[in-house]
């Protein structure tokens, strides 16, 4: 995730930290220190942190029992209204998708309960509250209520909380994954917008809380949809094959050039063989311009790392090494390796516009056109 700095790693994952995050501490403690003195603003500080160490606990209940079934989990990243695990692909079996769901607020009620019966902690109703700056109530109490608020809000059964996926994971017995996907992603975006109106009456935060939901409900459905279209099309469907290329030793004066007379976003850089070797971004050309000027090699400032795809392989599988990778593009070579094209999110989108703008009883796609029923062609008489 952008913006975002890299602070560590628990058992092979990532944690990261989102700049917003960072400047959430730093405003929470000012305000604090303005409304309490220095006491206030330390104590409110620690109780923060400590409420966002059991959201990364939450997240890591998420991550292990992932990786029980085999799913990757590279990184976490704490932002100021939760965290988030990336797991590199999603789980399509509905009791896999229901536990890894279900294990993150587990983790929350055992902090709570732990905190209940062994740390002294007592649920009241000023501690339901736990307010940064009620530095009345025992922290431990605050730290328990939070806990609780943690379990119960995630399980609302709206994308793109965990109750949401918990709901997918039921429907989909029924309706399938991407159907089901469609009804929790709406119930999200419908949440999403009462969070935001209410946020307009009692309190801004909700607001951006709700832009959040929103817009990772609508990801969610949209990156499923994409690997639905993909299923049962070859790879060479959705690659562009009519693109510009970039060799290593190229100047960037040159990429610019390129850049300027095609509408890519996004080189290719292959070698003397014609094998993809990096890929190189508008970003890229933009930075190298002002850090390194016009002579510098592209070789020195193009991603190395490309995924690559066979031409004959199925399209879902250059779906799921862009969202496993989080990559802009795969790269689409020959059985000897020689670069043939790539397949970017856009054209993938397109793909996915395509095929919604077809009748829905239509199969998509030149490569189904044997298969499904034509119309006789007039050929005229034969002689």
């Amino acid at each position: 995730m952008g913006w975002s700095l890299n602070i560590g790693s628990i058992a092979g994952t990532a944690v990261r930290i989102h700049i917003t995050f960072l400047l959430f501490l730093v405003w929470i403690f000012g305000a604090s220190y303005a409304a309490g003195g220095a006491d206030a603003a330390w104590s409110g500080l620690l109780f923060l942190v400590l409420i966002f160490a059991c959201v990364l606990a939450h997240e890591f209940g998420h991550i292990f029992t992932a990786r029980a079934f085999g799913v990757a989990t590279p990184d976490v990243t704490l932002l100021p209204i939760g965290g988030v695990a990336r797991l590199e692909r999603i789980p399509e079996k509905p009791m896999e998708e229901f536990l890894i769901a279900i294990a993150g607020p587990l983790v929350n009620v055992v902090i709570a309960g732990f905190l209940l019966l062994f740390a002294g902690a007592e649920l009241t109703s000023g501690a339901a509250a736990a307010s940064l700056d009620n530095t009345t109530i025992p922290l431990v109490n605050r730290l328990a209520a939070v806990n609780l608020f943690l379990a119960l809000f995630n399980m609302i059964p709206a994308f793109p909380m965990d109750g949401g996926r918990v709901l997918r994971a039921l429907l989909s017995a029924k309706l399938g994954f991407v159907r089901a996907t469609e009804v929790a992603a709406s119930i999200g975006q419908g949440f999403a917008f009462l969070l935001g109106f209410v946020g307009l009456f009692y309190n801004p935060i909700l607001i951006f809380i709700a832009i959040f939901v929103y817009l990772a409900a609508s990801s969610e459905a949209h990156m499923v949809a994409l690997r639905s279209v993909a299923r049962g099309v070859p790879v060479s469907a959705a690659t562009m094959t009519q693109i510009a290329t970039l060799p290593p030793e190229a100047h960037i004066d040159e990429a610019v050039q390129t850049l300027l007379r095609t509408s890519q976003s996004e080189f290719p850089v292959v070698d003397a063989a014609h094998r993809p070797v990096g890929l190189l971004g508008r970003g890229d050309i933009i930075r190298a311009l002002k850090e390194l000027g016009p002579d510098a090699r592209v070789s020195q400032v193009m991603t190395d790392s490309i995924p690559v795809v066979n031409r004959r392989a199925p399209l879902d599988e250059a779906v799921r090494l862009l969202q496993e990778k989080a990559a802009p593009a795969v790269a689409v070579v020959e059985n000897d390796g020689r670069f043939l094209g790539l397949i970017t999110t856009e054209t993938m989108g397109e793909l996915l516009m395509m095929r919604d703008a077809m009748p829905k009883d239509a199969k998509f796609g030149p490569w189904s056109r044997l298969a499904r029923p034509e119309k006789a062609i007039n050929q005229g008489p034969i002689a």
